[in-house]
């Protein structure tokens, strides 16, 4: 059941600010295949993820990193549970996804170059692929070889609907988070950007690696409820109190405010 953060009533009613009325919100601690098996079918309007890859870690041995430490060290406590997504165990993810996702919506899945690689071509079995979105992430990342400064987003469909917003471009330049809360923390104006162009007010937008809750936030933001599951409970805390903290006062407090733009308000009552 998704229900509003407790306390948001005595908060908004004490308040120098009005709060504005954000949607509802359920954060489970959960595998992604239980958390999916659990929801009805065709009961979701969008999905949009980032599943933790873990296919390029394991098979290009990269070992330690800045951010990850010691990569797949148990006692890491740097890095969190990661999902195997080998061809298999993807196609049940996907057969679920399917499965969930109303008729006529769509499905926003990333990607980076390694599983875009292995499993991006798996997407089209169960979905109508329409593109490949690429996000430029402006600033240079990490790389062994070439330093990554993008990865991608499957856009597709089940059914027939069109997107709401037709001025988007299929490359997103939106800047990565230096210093993250969250070792895969992802900026909320990416999922902003899923959301805009096909969710509506009311629908209940899903997220099956919710992480750090950036695509709960970007849900909620646009009048959308939002329902999210994450296998570390650590990564479970997180979203939930970053969710509640939003509903409560208004504000996301793992990222500011876009310069000229208060978190106090969703998007859809600035442009009102």
């Amino acid at each position: 059941m998704i229900a509003r953060a407790a306390g948001n009533d005595a908060v908004a009613a004490s308040a120098a600010a009005p709060v504005p009325a954000f949607g509802s919100f359920d954060i489970r601690t959960q595998d992604c295949i239980e958390f999916l098996r659990g929801l009805p079918s065709g009961s979701v309007d969008l999905i949009v993820t980032d599943p933790a890859y873990s296919g390029m870690n394991r098979h290009m041995r990269f070992g330690h990193g800045r951010i990850v430490g010691h990569y797949g060290k148990p006692d890491n406590a740097r890095w969190f549970h990661e999902f195997s997504d080998d061809p298999e165990s993807y196609a049940v993810f996907l057969g679920e996804c399917q499965r969930v996702l109303r008729q006529d919506r769509h499905v926003y899945i990333m990607f980076d170059s390694f599983s875009m690689l292995s499993l991006g071509a798996l997407v089209r079995n169960f979905f109508d692929v329409k593109g490949v979105v690429v996000w430029d992430k402006v600033h240079l990342g990490m790389g062994h070889y070439f330093r990554r400064r993008h990865e991608h987003i499957v856009f597709a469909s089940k059914g027939r609907r069109k997107l709401l917003r037709r001025d988007l471009p299929d490359v997103w330049a939106v800047p990565r988070i230096h210093r993250a809360a969250y070792p895969t923390q992802k900026p909320v104006k990416l999922f902003e950007l899923m959301v805009e162009a096909s969710g509506e007010p009311g629908f209940l937008v899903c997220d099956p690696f919710c992480g750090s809750g950036s695509s709960g936030i970007a849900a909620l933001l646009h009048g959308c409820d939002f329902i999210g599951a994450d296998i570390d409970a650590r990564a479970a805390d997180i979203a939930r109190d970053r969710l509640t903290a939003l509903v409560a006062r208004g504000r996301d407090p793992l990222e500011p405010a876009a310069p000229g733009r208060s978190l106090s308000q969703p998007l859809r009552q600035l442009r009102s």
